[in-house]
């Protein structure tokens, strides 16, 4: 595999998987716009990996303060706020999870990697994005409204494995129209993202340990993605973690409307 394809797939992982924009549209559509062959399973892992080593990275307190709660429940202490964002994770991840099993045992995953699913769902999902987000309250976090909203920013999660969807975007969607503030929803959102994208390495990581002579890659660019990966998206979250508030959801939502418009242009051609 090419150095060129290795770093443009790294980056773009890095760029959109934190970005209300869709990262699995932008890995598909790639090799296409190129005209190579799909990266595989091997830099499947790795991209997905190197933005789990981000995330964690940059909501270290968080992560640090999700496992205290989880010492604190297995205690039988549920009180503290620790233990709250524990069991409020705890509510929110096991939708995905499923889905996403369901999906990949099954083989429908690769049936909804259609170029036409991809603008078809960015499209959708742009405008509740950008409505949300201009016509919802902003007056809390997850934490302050329970168990519920967890659930339901959960169940919205399963709607991303639709590819164009976008996983942070549906789920800062759901949140945003819940009332919870951008920052909160983005924060959230990435800490949902935790043992999903750690369920995606492992998907990854069966499918090359089943089937190892099927991945054009080897470790040597795996590591070249996992380390671009996993700087470009710390850098993203940094950077969109601070802007977020500023700039809202509307230049996301626009994005999407011309990626899908550029999308069904390159059909057509």
């Amino acid at each position: 595999m090419g150095l060129l394809q290795l770093v443009v797939l790294a980056i773009i992982q890095g760029v959109t998987e934190f970005l209300p924009v869709s990262s699995s549209a932008h890995l598909i559509l790639t090799p296409m716009v190129m005209g190579a062959t799909d990266q595989g399973a091997l830099i499947d892992l790795m991209a997905h990996g190197g933005s789990l080593l981000a995330v964690i990275a940059y909501y270290r307190k968080d992560v640090g303060a999700v496992l205290w709660g989880m010492v604190e429940v297995l205690k039988g202490q549920f009180s503290g706020p620790n233990a709250k964002l524990f069991g409020l994770l705890v509510v929110a991840t096991p939708p995905g999870i499923l889905a996403g099993a369901v999906l990949y045992l099954t083989g429908a995953e690769d049936l909804l990697r259609d170029p036409k699913i991809i603008a078809w769902a960015s499209l959708i999902f742009a405008l509740p994005l950008w409505a949300a987000d201009r016509f919802a309250a902003q007056v809390g976090s997850v934490e302050q409204k329970g168990w519920k909203a967890a659930l339901l920013i959960g169940l919205a999660q399963v709607i991303a494995f639709i590819p164009g969807t976008s996983r942070s975007g549906i789920t800062m969607t759901a949140a945003r129209a819940l009332g919870v503030t951008r920052t909160e929803a983005a924060r959230f959102s990435m800490l949902m993202s935790i043992p999903l994208l750690a369920a995606m390495a492992l998907a990854a990581g069966l499918s090359l340990y089943t089937h190892p002579g099927e991945t054009p890659a080897s470790f040597g660019d795996g590591l070249i993605v996992l380390a671009l990966s996993a700087v470009t998206a710390y850098a993203v979250i940094a950077l969109f973690m601070r802007l977020v508030e500023r700039i809202g959801l509307l230049p996301f939502a626009l994005y999407r409307v011309v990626l899908s418009i550029a999308i069904f242009l390159f059909i057509l051609s």
